[in-house]
């Protein structure tokens, strides 16, 4: 027995041991890299155009490795997604992301992973919320959208989209005499674009109006009739695209008489042609973003894919990774506890040497370089015309006497002389009419001077006044519906006592309490706002443990299961419609974050809005509720707050999750099919009822109309808070007095809550049948229950029993020819069947294993002499069952198996605690077993 939990204690300690060998070998010298890639013949990264770049940069680092102790070893992983609808990098369904699982599962992850170049296949491995947080580093020639931005295990040895933003940013800013000041700019997203236009045409469209206060307007153009219409109307205008010059080339076939005026800015990074050919007479008036000439290749353009900047990116990072290894070996590692230290430390800040030339890593593993501006001469020669280093963020004009095609010596604006003669006539003009209403306003100014005063003053709230509500005085609010999120921190509001009143503390994050003037008159604007259907705002209080936020009414909103009939939907959507047309009519005017978790309920069971105001201080969001116009640019307005009650009353009237449709559950989907819709329909959720009533056919057409794609077909909320009156009045329900309406509600509300305590009841004791028949299917009934009432069970000697083996004759040879999936089926046919044969007898199973089976009679129930008997009767059903059991996928081929039986004492208990067993001991069971390894087959 000693022998048997000393041998245990041993695999226990030599399992937990096994757990950290792989992070633990790369420390002493033994390097895995796994690298994962798409598996296709047409991405420029494919792993089979990677893979001899990367052999050769081992076999390159293998001698200056081994005098450091270094071993590296590559393990290729590729993965397909010829099954998904969208292939490639276009799939959000990762299969590179399940591989990087199963190797972390049979840890074999390795110390550092090369790829994969998708970005949402790298979002999926370092998002700390949502990835895998394998704590390594991850060196990736791609992942260039933002969302991989600011990751602290990823390495980016190609420029993210973030460099290229930075890049429009400083050169719009950026003023000499070649350069002038734009003030109108297209931005062009072709369909079917590259990974890296895709993400960086994205980031450009995400920060367009970052790029200068001088940027009047930009324009994003989707399809190609956009821009043809664009460049038809013979206008100096900027347009900016990302490709290659045989698109420029296709567009200007595709679209007669494009003005030379007209300035294309051309983003192709990965394309040497200019460093080493001539230009065209399509080129003439492009200016095209590039990477500078440090390549020590020439990048294969015959489709064979030997060599590209991909692959090249590829072969650096395993001279980066072997680099900071000897680097870790040559200085020590005591104070390094795990490869999260090692991308933090070695990843960050370096510069180093490959074939695409001198690498320099920011602060957060992107890589720096100086782009090239790149322009045609008369002569068609391409020559550099600025320069911009992403570390310094810096623009340097290299050629000052450009020989353009444009007879001037810069390059041409986006105004004519007609509209510029036009523009003056209107500066004028407007100059005039400022004057006269400016002198008007200061007049105005002085009469209102002391109001205006008034308005500007604003005081906090003395966190002295503020009284936290001890725990047991808490009411328990939640703004999900997920019985899931109410144990999620974030969906729980600070409660406080304030002027005898139980109130709300919502921290506004995005200030410190220095409030500007326009936002000072915001906040006396919301201390004004008193009504019945609108939560009320007591002011803002400044905590010194820098905690900020504003004090609301305390409020509880409907859970799911509240029980909510027509009247009671309609009342709902009533008290909604009556807050928001009060609202709209206010001086804050606009809502801007109107959802259905902002619609709460108070303890006189009226529905109040929340949340409202603050415009001036957060920024609008994205979500389900808002508006398709305000999600291709971000902003309010009214119109947008119409469409969120509709959404809403959908909610209400179908009781379902936000924005519920059959046709898709993806929140991010939804998002994008409401903002980019197709030609032919609008996405929207679904709104249907078997058999309607008037009213709700009435309802319907309401919720529709207010999620009206043109928001000058919806209507404004004072004409829903009259329909909804309307058919409130259609059902009587007006003819109420105020203490009838609330005596109803709280009688629906209390039948709901009984219904929802048995319901609840009804559920926990099937679980618990449930849970209770599983335990006694693992364990024998008399643990179970001793496991129940105390928690133990104390092992137990049995002067008598008999114990059956039996195992497959030559199950291995049967493997050999069958499939994993095959040997499982083959066992699980053998042992139903067992299993049944075991019904019929008073025998207990103890355990399969492999293809052994175990069984005992006479424990844990004692039958006297009668074990015996139920095991020989038990082997002798086997050995017949046996006799005609077929195998499935080998017909034909007679399976026999051994059987051995032993009576004799043992002992019984459980072993373990976390998945415990009922095991046997003693020399009986070891007997047992060696009959059955002697025995003959049958």
């Amino acid at each position: 027995m000693d022998y048997a939990l000393w041998l245990f204690s041993c695999v226990s300690w030599s399992l937990l041991q096994s757990c950290h060998f792989m992070k633990e070998s790369c420390f002493n010298g033994t390097l895995l890299m796994n690298v994962i890639l798409l598996d296709d013949d047409v991405s420029p990264w494919s792993i089979d155009f990677v893979k001899p770049a990367v052999l050769k940069a081992v076999e390159s680092e293998s001698e200056i490795n081994s005098i450091d102790g270094v071993n590296l070893s590559v393990n290729f992983r590729g993965f397909q997604t010829i099954y998904y609808l969208k292939k490639g990098c276009s799939s959000s369904a990762c299969e590179g992301v399940e591989i990087l699982n199963s190797l972390a599962n049979a840890g074999e992850e390795g110390c550092a992973l090369l790829g994969p170049t998708c970005t949402y296949a790298t979002f999926q491995m370092v998002d700390l919320e949502i990835g895998l947080n394998l704590n390594m580093p991850i060196l990736s020639a791609g992942s260039f959208g933002m969302s991989c931005d600011f990751k602290r295990d990823l390495t980016r040895l190609l420029p993210p989209a973030r460099k290229i933003s930075s890049f429009f940013w400083n050169f719009w800013k950026h003023s000499d005499y070649i350069k002038p000041s734009w003030e109108t700019a297209y931005l062009y997203k072709k369909q079917n674009n590259t990974e890296d236009c895709f993400w960086y045409i994205n980031a450009l469209e995400v920060s367009s109006g970052n790029f200068s206060p001088r940027l009047k307007k930009i324009v994003i153009l989707r399809k190609d009739d956009e821009l043809s219409a664009v460049l038809g109307n013979n206008k100096r205008e900027m347009f900016i695209l990302c490709g290659t010059p045989d698109d420029i080339i296709d567009l200007k076939n595709g679209t007669l008489d494009i003005d030379d005026k007209i300035v294309f800015l051309l983003i192709d990074l990965y394309n040497d042609r200019y460093y080493n050919a001539f230009s065209t007479d399509a080129m003439r008036n492009v200016l095209v973003l590039t990477m500078p000439n440090t390549r020590q290749y020439t990048i294969d353009t015959s489709g064979n894919n030997t060599m590209n900047d991909y692959i090249a990116a590829y072969h650096d990072a395993v001279l980066l990774f072997s680099q900071v290894m000897r680097k870790i070996q040559d200085t020590g590692f005591s104070q390094i506890q795990d490869m999260e230290s090692v991308s933090a430390n070695f990843f960050r800040n370096v510069s180093f040497k490959g074939i695409a030339g001198e690498y320099q890593l920011d602060e957060h593993g992107d890589r720096d370089l100086i782009f090239s501006l790149i322009y045609t001469n008369t002569d068609n020669e391409y020559q550099i015309l600025y320069e911009f280093n992403s570390s310094t963020r810096e623009v340097t004009l290299k050629d000052t006497s450009p020989s353009f095609i444009w007879p001037q010596l810069h390059l041409p604006n986006d105004q004519d002389s007609k509209d510029f003669q036009f523009n003056v006539i209107v500066i004028a003009l407007c100059t005039a009419i400022v004057a006269i209403m400016g002198t008007l306003a200061f007049i105005f100014y002085w009469q209102n001077r002391y109001y205006r005063q008034m308005q500007k003053r604003w005081s906090h709230i003395s966190s002295q006044l503020i009284i936290p509500l001890e725990v047991n005085e808490w009411n328990t609010v939640s703004l999900k519906i997920e019985e899931d999120a109410k144990e999620n921190s974030s969906y729980f509001l600070r409660r406080a006592r304030y002027d005898k009143k139980i109130v709300i503390l919502k921290e506004l994050r995005l200030t410190d309490g220095s409030f500007s003037e326009k936002q000072r008159i915001e906040l006396n604007a919301l201390l004004k706002i008193d009504y019945n259907n609108l939560t009320k705002f007591y002011g803002t209080v400044k905590f010194d443990h820098d905690y900020f936020g504003h004090v609301l009414d305390d409020n509880i909103s409907y859970p799911e299961e509240t029980f909510m009939d027509w009247q009671f939907k309609i009342s709902v959507m009533y008290d909604i419609a009556k807050g928001m047309s009060y609202l709209h009519a206010s001086s804050i005017a606009i809502h801007g974050r109107l959802k259905s978790t902002n619609c709460v309920v108070d303890n006189r069971m009226v529905v109040k809005i929340a949340d409202f105001g603050f415009n001036t201080i957060l920024s609008p969001c994205k979500d389900l509720w808002t508006s398709p116009e305000h999600l291709r640019k971000p902003r309010i307005s009214q119109k947008g707050d119409v469409y969120s009650f509709a959404i809403i009353s959908q909610e209400i009237m179908m009781r379902r999750c936000t924005f519920y449709s059959s046709l898709c559950s993806d929140r991010i989907e939804k998002l994008a099919r409401v903002q980019y819709p197709s030609t032919n329909s609008f996405f929207r959720p679904d709104l249907n009822f078997d058999n309607p009533s008037e009213s709700e056919q009435e309802v319907c057409m309401l919720i529709r109309s207010c999620w009206d794609e043109d928001p000058d077909k919806r209507p404004d909320f004072k004409k829903i808070e009259i329909t909804l009156w309307k058919i409130v009045s259609q059902d009587n329900q007006e003819q109420e007095s105020y203490m009838e309406n609330l005596i109803r509600r709280l009688q629906m509300y209390s039948r709901n809550l009984e219904c929802l305590v048995e319901e609840r009841t009804a559920l926990y004791k099937a679980e618990r049948d449930r849970a209770d028949c599983l335990n006694f299917m693992l364990l024998p009934g008399p643990v179970v229950r001793s496991l129940k009432e105390t928690g133990i069970v104390e092992p137990e000697l049995f002067d008598e029993v008999t114990i059956y083996f039996s195992d497959i004759v030559g199950f291995t040879t049967l493997c050999h020819f069958s499939t994993p999936m095959e040997v499982v089926d083959m066992l699980n046919d053998i042992y139903k069947n067992f299993d049944s044969i075991l019904d019929n007898h008073d025998v207990y199973k103890v355990e399969t294993i492999g293809d052994a089976y175990m069984v005992v009679s006479g424990l844990p129930r004692r039958n006297g002499n009668r074990h015996a008997m139920d095991i020989c009767l038990m082997a002798l059903d086997i050995l017949a069952f046996m006799g005609t059991f077929q195998l499935s996928h080998l017909p034909g081929i007679p399976v026999w198996i051994r059987i051995g039986v032993h009576s004799g004492p043992c002992a019984a208990g459980v072993v373990g605690v976390k998945m415990p067993r009922y095991c046997l001991f003693g020399d009986t069971v070891n007997t047992a077993s060696r009959m059955e390894s002697t025995g003959l087959r049958e």
